[in-house]
């Protein structure tokens, strides 16, 4: 494995894959990454997904996944996350994705400053979503399906905001959090929710 501050090399001859994942932060839902080799010349446009509008990333997402060579989505699960730990959820996550590739890369370009546990020749980058066109797909990716899928939790669970906060731990969430309680999809390993399982005579 490669990291960033070692010296690179000509990447010509590789295949080169982008991961990058989407929900560390998030009280609620899954952590989601997506692994993407991409066709030369990239998209136009594609960049760090937290850059873009929501409309303009599901464009965007749609055109990776017309004219990727390969590309896969890959994820931890609550349960996973609460086992593991949000840092070694996300490296399994985007493990998940790489080896979801039809396509088997030559060397993976990740996001940040660690790698998974993985026999491939890799490369961490932080600030790779700006700096690699096939990191910052995967970011697109990753986030346009984990939006989804918050999008769809907050039909499930009503009330919460998903679809505003995607289970980002703002005022709002907190606040129902207190009111209507935990759900399945919380994370129980995160201390907001901790505390109030601990205590739930607060809320």
């Amino acid at each position: 494995m490669v990291r960033e501050d070692d010296l690179f090399h000509d990447t010509s001859s590789h295949i080169i894959a982008g991961v990058d994942e989407v929900g560390r932060g998030p009280l609620a839902g899954d952590v989601v990454a997506a692994a993407v080799i991409l066709s030369d010349p990239a998209p136009a446009g594609v960049t760090d997904s937290k850059a873009l509008t929501a409309k303009h990333r599901e464009c965007l997402a749609d055109v990776i996944r017309k004219e990727a060579i390969s590309w896969a989505l890959g994820r931890a699960t609550v349960a996973e996350i609460d086992e593991l730990n949000i840092l070694e959820a996300s490296l399994l996550a985007m493990r998940r994705a790489v080896e979801g590739l039809s396509v088997t890369p030559t060397l993976v370009l990740v996001d940040g400053n660690r790698l998974p546990r993985w026999s491939f020749e890799s490369r961490a980058i932080v600030k790779g979503d700006l700096r690699e066109p096939a990191i910052g797909a995967a970011s697109i990716l990753a986030k346009v399906q984990r939006d989804g899928e918050m999008q769809a939790l907050h039909d499930q669970y009503p009330g919460y905001g998903f679809d505003q906060h995607k289970g980002y731990p703002t005022k709002a969430h907190l606040a129902a959090l207190e009111r209507l309680g935990v759900t399945p999809i919380h994370r129980r390993s995160f201390a907001p929710v901790k505390r109030l399982l601990a205590h739930p005579e607060v809320g």
